[in-house]
């Protein structure tokens, strides 16, 4: 069988922070999941990668709440949650020494997320179209309710 070289198995690595970069990830994870010691799994990731793990983890994770405070209204820290980031002090710190800018500084210089959420117009039309009378004639004229939220 021929030999596989390391960097596959450091793609198993590198897929499952890619995939799972919210759940709370530790570098002996990735190294089980190379199926590398964890000193090796750390030197070999960092030479193929260019960054260590733990850098790499957290690379996905801001660049992800980046794309959040994009494209999304909820508040820093529901994003700081969503990423698998425990504290928002050190988010905030994070975020601003790699993007120059704080959560919020960040989302005020971008457009409002209202500008990419494009809903179609069929479904623009059903959603705001009036109920219809939910109540249905019966054989002698009289109306009856029939609305099941009611």
């Amino acid at each position: 069988m021929p030999q596989v070289p390391p960097a596959r198995y450091l793609m198993r690595a590198k897929d499952l922070v890619d995939s799972r970069y919210a759940e709370p990830i530790t570098v002996d994870d990735l190294a089980a999941a190379a199926g590398l010691s964890r000193a090796h799994f750390s030197r070999m990731f960092t030479r193929t990668f260019g960054e260590s793990p733990r850098a790499y983890i957290q690379t996905r994770r801001l660049e992800r709440a980046a794309s959040l405070l994009r494209y999304t209204d909820r508040s820093v820290a529901d994003i700081c949650v969503m990423v698998g980031l425990q504290s928002i002090g050190s988010f905030t710190t994070s975020f601003t020494r790699v993007y120059g800018l704080s959560p919020a500084a960040y989302r005020a210089s971008m457009p409002p997320a209202v500008v990419y959420a494009r809903v179609p117009s069929c479904v623009l039309a059903r959603d705001t179209r009036p109920l219809p009378d939910s109540r249905v004639k019966t054989a002698h004229g009289e109306k009856t309710d029939t609305d099941p939220r009611t």
